[in-house]
């Protein structure tokens, strides 16, 4: 089991590491953005984070039915998952595509300070 949470917790940091990462380049406007293994990578660590997630959830018994905390993990994902994509795809503005950047970031922390706290109210 602390393998699995090992996997999900590495798997974390690699996203969000990938997340600001690729923030960056996108506001250079840098030809990096466009090349195959920066579109492809995330998809393998964000696979490897959302299996190593249901696994454990699976195995402690957490459900959004009977964790609030993990209901609001999830509805923050989603959220989180709609600014990457206007943030690295669908922004038509620079500062749109900053601005949604930078709230995923913030989103992030607040997935991260959920599960650290099993609280979905961590900033009350």
């Amino acid at each position: 089991m602390e393998l699995i949470k090992t996997i999900h917790v590495a798997s974390a940091g690699l996203s969000i590491l990938g997340f600001f990462i690729r923030g960056i380049l996108m506001m250079r406007d840098s030809p990096i953005m466009h090349t195959r293994w920066i579109r492809i990578i995330p998809h393998f660590v964000d696979t490897a984070l959302l299996v190593s997630a249901i696994w454990l959830a699976v195995q402690f018994g957490f459900a959004p039915t009977n964790s609030p905390w993990l209901a609001a993990k999830i509805i923050a994902l989603l959220v989180y998952i709609g600014l990457g994509f206007v943030a690295l795809r669908l922004g038509k503005t620079l500062q749109l595509r900053i601005v949604a950047w930078l709230a995923g970031l913030l989103v992030f922390a607040y997935i991260v300070a959920v599960a650290l706290s099993k609280s979905p109210w961590v900033f009350v």
